[in-house]
């Protein structure tokens, strides 16, 4: 019964977090949430960009961004070494479980498929982050290479800048997906009690994010700048 209801589990934590991934992507196209005005911003700023002859700014706030990507790019690989760690020590983690949780009896081979599990999760939160920071160095050369603005056409200056923009703001969603898949591995710690607790701490997690992705205080503040 433990296996069908962590098969179970696991479907459902995959279900939501890919259901959620798509339900946020598609909102913030038409309904003013983080992303939705994070996108109008770098619109601005760019296009802000163009007209200044010193650019030394702009150059600085890339770095800043991409320094706080490389934080957490660096944390996962520390959380990754950990859990590779508690591989080999699936048997001594099995024994304080069951001194801590009585009614839970986990098998070794159980431990290890789920640290596996949660392992895959930072893996795949590291090449977001990683691709995070290419991303912004890619727009980092783009406000390198920028023209002078104020020789430009009206159609042009606008093009160049939506496009400088967008790639900075395909860094900006690179991020998201990997913090998004850091919050969720929390929710996996649950797996180790209880698989249903797991599922419910799987909504809660996702409803945290719904939260301050869509009706957050910074989020009504972005709006009325």
């Amino acid at each position: 019964m433990a296996g069908w209801l962590d098969l179970i589990a696991i479907l459902w934590f995959l279900t939501i977090w890919v259901g959620y991934t798509l339900y946020a992507k598609r909102r913030a196209k038409t309904v003013s949430c983080l992303s939705f005005e994070l996108r109008r911003k770098r619109n601005d700023w760019m296009k802000q960009m163009l007209s200044r002859d010193n650019k030394m700014a702009d150059v600085g706030l890339i770095s800043t961004l991409e320094r706080n990507v490389s934080f957490f790019a660096s944390s996962t690989l520390l959380v990754l070494a950990g859990l590779l760690t508690a591989l080999a020590s699936a048997d001594k983690i099995s024994l304080v479980l069951r001194n801590i949780l009585p009614w839970s009896s986990q098998a070794e081979v159980s431990l290890q498929l789920k640290l596996l599990c949660i392992a895959l999760i930072y893996v795949f939160a590291f090449f977001q982050f990683t691709w995070s920071l290419r991303q912004y160095g890619f727009g980092g050369v783009l406000i390198g290479a920028a023209p002078d603005g104020r020789s430009m056409e009206e159609a042009d200056r606008q093009a160049y800048a939506l496009r400088t923009a967008k790639v900075i703001d395909q860094a900006g969603h690179s991020f998201n997906y990997g913090l998004r898949a850091m919050y969720l591995s929390l929710a996996a710690l649950a797996w180790f009690i209880d698989p249903v607790f797991f599922m419910m701490a799987t909504v809660v997690v996702v409803l945290i994010m719904k939260q301050r992705e869509f009706h957050s205080k910074v989020l009504h503040a972005l709006r009325e700048c």
